[in-house]
């Protein structure tokens, strides 16, 4: 026979433990707060522009053609890889001394154009917002000198360069969305743990539960009265009972 819950009971089960789950949500914000702040580095980012169109030579004798453009498109896929090669980033850290592998250095880097777009967007985040701006800017113009070499192409400009600003914001952590993720987790936490601990819980709480356990029916059940009741009904026992005085007709 398979076991039913009401939404009754439900709601009974969690006005039961809401103590419970209210400090498991809070004690879960309270513990991503303090990873957010205090063991977590923050992250900067930078982000630099190139656009891949045709060569100073190829704009001066002719005219935009469609089919160019959509062969820069197609051509912007190959790009994106090899800006992330070892062909690239192993010039970009001997230049700038980093003590990293062009693996490593290709992790930091994203790289993403919009569709059927011929501007591509190189984004590079680092603990240091300086060392991203380098990082970022070396990265494109490494990939500008070598591409004419790798692919016997020069249709690469830079369009938009990384600026280092006076007081960047970290793009990681988020503590208001760590806590937020936090507090929300530890609510369905409590909820779970709620739960398991009324299923765990073999107390007998009700009449239904002292027939299933005994197999018997109940015949009677002795109420628990409380010290206040006690004391009403004996002042009430104490209390003159008036007289009722039956009058009775006498007929002629």
């Amino acid at each position: 026979m398979e076991e039913t819950i009401s939404l009754k009971e439900i709601f009974e089960v969690l006005k039961k433990r809401i103590l419970m789950i209210l400090g498991i949500a809070v004690g879960a914000a309270i513990i991503s707060g303090l990873i957010t702040f205090f063991v977590l580095t923050p992250t900067y980012q930078s982000s630099t522009q190139f656009i891949v169109n045709q060569s100073p030579e190829q704009q001066q004798t002719a005219a935009y053609d469609i089919n160019d453009i959509r062969t820069n498109v197609e051509l912007i896929n190959t790009y994106n890889v090899i800006i992330k090669s070892p062909a690239i980033l192993d010039r970009v850290t001997e230049e700038l001394s980093l003590e990293k592998s062009a693996g490593s250095l290709a992790s930091q880097i994203q790289v993403s154009n919009a569709n059927q777009s011929q501007v591509v967007d190189v984004t590079v985040t680092d603990p240091d917002p300086a060392l991203a701006v380098e990082i970022a800017n070396t990265t494109v113009e490494t990939f500008q000198e070598e591409i004419p070499t790798l692919m016997n192409v020069d249709n690469v400009n830079i369009l938009s360069p990384a600026v280092a600003t006076a007081d960047p914001s970290p793009v990681s952590p988020k503590p208001m969305l760590n806590i937020a993720i936090a507090i929300v987790v530890g609510l369905m936490a409590g909820v779970g743990l709620a739960f398991l601990l009324e299923y765990l819980d073999n107390s007998i709480k009700s009449e239904q539960d002292i027939e299933q356990v005994l197999g018997m029916p109940v015949m009677g059940v002795v109420s628990t009265i409380s010290q206040e009741e006690v004391d009403k009904a004996l002042m009430n026992a104490k209390k003159p009972r008036p007289v009722e005085v039956r009058r009775e007709s006498i007929g002629s």
